[in-house]
């Protein structure tokens, strides 16, 4: 069976793990999640979930449901910390995370211990009313979630003592009407709405003598539960339920207080989970171009003053920092500031002879590929790129060594294909290519010298980080090229980040359905014909296999110059 997400979600599912969707590259449940905290989803629920959305990623309820508990290490001062509760010598299941952290699966505690965080610092928990992603899901960036060691309930261990009695007895400074009235809380909380309506009024003289819910207090409390359940992954409907149980608590009913209350708690949770610093400082960087205060705004799509307000802070700081400078003549102007780098170019040593790559379509008849060239393919879904890509290794892996980097197809799928081929060459011809399964971090996996495929870079979000992925994979490259196949939608040239993906580029081609088109090419064969702006028709069979149209005389329709 194919390795999907939904075989995993069933997988995961039979391992007795309550499943949930989660939006594809996000770490947000896609629907009310709620109840699947005290009872598991059918295989016919979550197979319906992942068969109306297949690239969703997998969530998996901790606590009582799935009796497992999950502790989160963010950072490497976390591990160390962790080390003085007793982890030293657990061995457990581990998912390694894409921003380098780590998930450790143990087995549900008896005590009743729900979610926290900064108790120890650099890790967080999830217990009951918690979730965690998993395997095989990705991030935005295309990352993804793996095993680092496999889950299995046999070797779910029971959490450290020194662990529990850290994360259960930190908040005990507490009064004890205090700790009573946040207890009442909670308990209504996980209830039904009727139980939290009920909860709430019998409790309501302990509420009103806790002095976090005192009148002139009321206010921020109100705020500071939002958040806290913001925070926790709660639905804005659910967020909403609950503070206005216990505005009704009070004997008030003011749907306009609790409505700010919400927006402001999801408004601040938006702007903490984009970490909108981090995002301006990659934006500027990454690309190395000069920009625009705009420009930033637009392409982060900052909108409201808060983020504009934090963009403009981080900016302020890296020109402090000696990375960016104020143009002094244009008014919002940054200039990225380079290092000095000179390196000197040996002309009497500079080979100026093209390398021998064949092109489908007749491409290298037009353009010369020299090494060092990055070849972007910008395409439409069901546009032929994994046809043009996979003809381009055909055309080279006898004379050439090379790679071919698949992102979405599995080895089942990608060895039909390779069989519609054999009407042109035997299927043993392709043990001359070497094809590796990867989706993202190419740079790390390039040959320098050889000729890289890589089908395809996947982005979902962050569409200005593409130039920047492109620069790493061009940093790699000596003798050998690149080709690199991204999506574009319909109607434009270029491919996800426009103008960024094309900066690297010596040659970048734009697929649509039956038409292919030259958007950029600085090397050309002929110094009379200049093939920018040439498109050429043609025919693709059985997923493989390219061919000329005709013309109404019966002759092969050529390439034909589309732009000025």
């Amino acid at each position: 069976m194919e390795k999907s997400f939904l075989n995993e979600a069933l997988r995961y599912a039979d391992m007795g793990l309550s499943v949930i969707p989660i939006i594809p590259g996000q770490k947000k449940p896609m629907i009310k999640w709620q109840q699947y905290q005290t009872q598991r989803a059918t295989k016919e629920q979550i197979t319906d979930w992942w068969t109306k959305t297949p690239n969703a990623n997998i969530g998996i309820v901790t606590g009582d449901v799935s009796d497992v508990f999950v502790v989160d290490i963010d950072t490497e001062e976390g591990q160390q910390n962790l080390l003085q509760y007793g982890f030293e010598t657990v061995s457990c299941p581990i998912v390694l995370t894409p921003r380098g952290g780590q998930h450790l699966y143990f087995k549900n505690p008896t005590k009743k211990i729900t979610i926290g965080s900064g108790i120890i610092p650099g890790t967080d928990f999830r217990g009951n009313g918690g979730y965690v992603v998993a395997p095989h899901s990705v991030n935005g960036n295309g990352g993804g979630y793996v095993w680092q060691k496999n889950f299995d309930r046999r070797s779910l261990c029971f959490l450290p003592d020194a662990y529990i009695e850290k994360i259960t007895t930190a908040n005990r400074a507490f009064a004890a009407p205090q700790r009573d009235a946040l207890n009442n809380y909670r308990t209504s909380i996980i209830g039904e709405n009727e139980f939290v309506k009920n909860s709430m009024l019998n409790n309501v003289n302990n509420v009103n003598n806790c002095y976090i819910f005192e009148k002139g207090r009321r206010d921020d409390n109100l705020f500071h539960i939002a958040h806290c359940l913001a925070n926790t992954g709660n639905s804005e409907d659910y967020i909403r339920q609950t503070l206005g149980a216990i505005v009704f608590s009070w004997g008030e009913r003011d749907e306009a207080w609790v409505n700010a209350k919400v927006q402001s708690a999801i408004q601040r949770k938006e702007i903490k989970e984009r970490n909108i610093s981090q995002e301006v400082r990659d934006w500027s960087l990454l690309n190395d171009v000069n920009f625009l205060l705009k420009d930033c705004y637009n392409e982060l799509k900052l909108v409201k003053k808060e983020e504009m307000l934090i963009a403009r802070v981080t900016l302020g700081r890296m020109v402090a920092d000696g990375f960016l400078e104020k143009d002094q003549n244009i008014r919002g102007k940054y200039l990225v500031k380079k290092e000095l780098q000179e390196n000197i170019i040996d002309l009497s040593a500079a080979d100026t002879t093209s390398l021998p790559i064949k092109l489908p379509l007749g491409i290298h008849e037009l353009v010369k590929i020299m090494p060092k060239n990055i070849i972007i393919v910008a395409g439409e879904s069901n546009s032929g790129k994994s046809a043009f890509l996979l003809n381009t290794a055909a055309k080279n892996m006898i004379d050439h060594k090379v790679f071919y980097f698949s992102s979405e197809m599995g080895g089942a799928e990608l060895k039909e294909r390779l069989q519609n081929f054999n009407e042109r060459m035997p299927f043993k011809t392709w043990e001359h290519c070497t094809f590796i399964e990867r989706a993202n971090d190419f740079d790390m996996a390039i040959r320098p010298n050889d000729i890289n495929i890589i089908d395809f870079l996947e982005i979902h979000d962050e569409f200005y980080k593409i130039g920047g992925f492109i620069k790493k994979i061009f940093d790699k490259l000596d003798k050998g090229i690149a080709l690199i196949a991204i999506q574009k939608n319909k109607g434009r040239d270029e491919g996800l980040g426009g103008a960024r993906s094309i900066e690297k580029a010596r040659l970048y081609l734009s697929m649509r359905p039956g038409v292919i088109k030259i958007v950029k090419a600085k090397n050309w064969v002929s110094g009379l014909i200049n093939p920018n702006g040439m498109e050429k028709q043609f025919k693709l069979a059985k997923g493989m296999i390219f061919s000329d149209v005709a013309g109404e005389d019966g002759k092969k329709l050529g390439w034909v110059k589309t732009d000025d």
